[in-house]
This record gives C-alpha cells, structure tokens and sequence, in this order.
C-alpha cells in the first residue's frame, strides 16, 4: 500500500529543504536501521559489478541497509546484493510507475519486502531535474556516501556535492588509471577516502563481530572449479549462486558451471 510518511526522519535534516512531502511503499521500519548510500555509473565495469556486489552484500549481512536510486548498473546491483528486504529505493517519480522499466521486477520485490521511498505523487514521470532530487535524498538517508564508479560530470557527482554539503565521509573503490575518472579525481584532491578492505570498512558501521567471508568465497570457488552441474551447485551453495552470476565469477555454459 502507498501511503505518506508522517513521521520526522533525522537524517532528511540535512537537506536544503524538508520535503513537503514523501511517499512510501513497504518496511518503514528499515529507516531506523543504519543506512549506506550507494551511487555509481549506469554502466559499470565488471570489475565495479563484482566489488559493488561484495561490499553491498557484506554491508547487508550486518544489518546495514543500503539506499540507492533504484537505476540500471551500479544501483541494481547495490539493490540486488543487499537483498530485497535490507535496502531502500528512492524513484524519481511516482511509485506507481516503477521507473526505469528494465527494473520494474526488481522494484516491485522490493516494494514488496524493502522500501521504496519518493517526493513525487502517484502518476508522476521522471524529468531531468527529479533525478537531481532523487539523489538528494538518497545521500541524506546514509550515513556516507560511496561511490563505486563515475565519469566527470556524471550524475553521480551531483550527488558528490550533496555530500560534501551535508559534510558526510565519502567513499570510492579503487580503480584503474584513466577509469572513473570523477572518483580517481574524488581521491586525488582529498574529498574521499578509498575501500581497499570490505570487512574493515563494513566493520566501522556494524554492532557486530565482522568476520571475513574469504573462506566462505574459497570454498565455493573451489568447488565451482569442479565444473558441477548448474542444479548440483545452487543445491550446496543456495544463497551464493546468483551473487556470483551477477559478479561475474561464474558462467553457466550447457547446464554446466565455468569459473571465468
């Protein structure tokens, strides 16, 4: 059911204005936890899909919940990694029009088990300047922001200086020289930090005992190697399959799992 939040949300204080206005479907209940926000390219690289993947995910086994734009790339795989009832969507339009397309499943299972949030009306369809405002809120909501990849001049940047105005710590990951060159810069001029370790950086946010999930990898890893039947390995390995599909760690060819 969509409905209107009435309750004050703290963490919205730091905008340049309270919305008039915020629409919701789903677990309000997930605004209470610790939130992350996570933005990026909308079409990132396999390297950021896998290391996007990892850190959401592991955010999300500590009871972290990650917030993002509901977008293609980075977003989608932020949303999906983190598990449909641990993350928070922000539209750019009403909630009813579950935009962009491509996502529709995936907001919908989310508004199903997590939350999705808007300052638009149900009808509403996205304009240029609703994105700017989506990403306003998407940075109010976490306690950083990070961002995993973007160009100079990106979208992803208008939520940088967001951030910077709110004074929150922001994060990248470590890319390649003439890659995500707005994050490169990002670094280079002091105004973010990079993630070089994903248990220590999950660890400063988690009530929780955080504990490497290498061992866990390996094995699966290892029994992957062993060219399993696609059935075989998602009976053993249920709740890594389909985060190592999205990474990219493996293929499926003819009913038969590759490690790539």
């Amino acid at each position: 059911m969509i409905g209107s939040v009435s309750e004050l949300i703290k963490e919205l204080k730091d905008m340049k204005k309270y919305p008039q206005a915020l629409r919701f479907s789903g677990d309000l209940e997930l605004l209470k936890k610790t939130k992350i926000s996570i933005v990026g390219t909308r079409k990132p690289s396999k390297y950021t899909r896998q290391i996007t993947q990892q850190l959401a995910s592991s955010l999300s086994k500590h009871n972290i919940c990650i917030v993002s734009g509901g977008a293609m790339g980075v977003d989608a795989t932020a949303h999906l990694a983190a598990k449909n009832s641990n993350t928070i969507a922000v539209l750019p339009c009403g909630i009813d029009i579950k935009y962009p397309a491509v996502n529709k499943n995936l907001l919908s299972d989310i508004e199903k088990d997590g939350l999705l949030l808007s300052q638009f009306e149900d009808g509403f369809k996205s304009r240029p300047w609703s994105f700017v405002t989506r990403n306003e809120l998407v940075v109010a909501l976490g306690e950083v922001l990070v961002v995993c990849e973007a160009d100079i001049g990106s979208g992803s940047m208008r939520s940088v200086e967001y951030a910077l105005a709110m004074s929150k710590e922001i994060f990248v990951l470590p890319q390649r020289l003439g890659e995500s060159g707005a994050t490169n810069e990002l670094l280079n001029s002091g105004k973010a930090k990079a993630i070089y370790d994903i248990d220590e950086f999950v660890a400063r946010f988690s009530d929780e005992e955080v504990l490497s999930l290498h061992v866990e990898s390996d094995e699966f890893i290892n029994y992957c190697k062993l060219s399993p039947t696609y059935d075989e390995l998602l009976a053993k390995f249920p709740d890594r399959v389909f985060e190592a599909e999205l990474s990219g760690e493996i293929d499926v060819v003819n009913g038969v799992v590759v490690v790539k």
